[in-house]
């Protein structure tokens, strides 16, 4: 497993924790790496990816709403648009190769959700990331 793939596990459980507590990013942060122990460089990664997702989540949640076909986020599971902030988030803002961070949450969805999420997360972030290059060719 490589060293970002453990960021972004790490960055979905804390996203997680936000979604069902609310509590302050930076307490979750706190508490959860003095429960888990990894490498600085997994440890900046994750918290970047989840910052970014908590501090922009109206602004993710709006996109993935526009393109989850037929449902409504409050429908989804809590950890299914954890890996959908989390996919749009890095989608959005990072020079990660789309279809790694698409394939990337996929597994997330494999490992951490239902049997149904991994097609679910793949088409809307799929449709997420057509609509974000068709806007950039314009």
């Amino acid at each position: 497993m490589t060293a970002r793939h453990k960021s972004r596990e790490y960055a979905l459980q804390m996203l997680f924790q936000w979604e069902i507590g609310r509590q302050q990013p930076s307490r979750i942060e706190e508490g959860f790496w003095t429960v888990v122990r990894a490498e600085k460089t997994i440890r900046v990664f994750a918290n970047e990816l989840f910052e970014g997702a908590t501090s922009r989540a109206a602004e993710l949640d709006a996109l993935v709403g526009a393109h989850a076909d037929n449902w409504r986020l409050e429908r989804m599971s809590v950890i299914d648009r954890a890996i959908l902030r989390l996919g749009v988030f890095e989608l959005r803002t990072a020079k990660t190769p789309p279809k790694v961070i698409v394939n990337e949450a996929v597994e997330l969805a494999k490992k951490f959700s239902s049997a149904e999420a991994a097609p679910f997360v793949n088409g809307v972030l799929d449709s997420v990331m057509h609509a974000m290059q068709k806007k950039e060719k314009e």
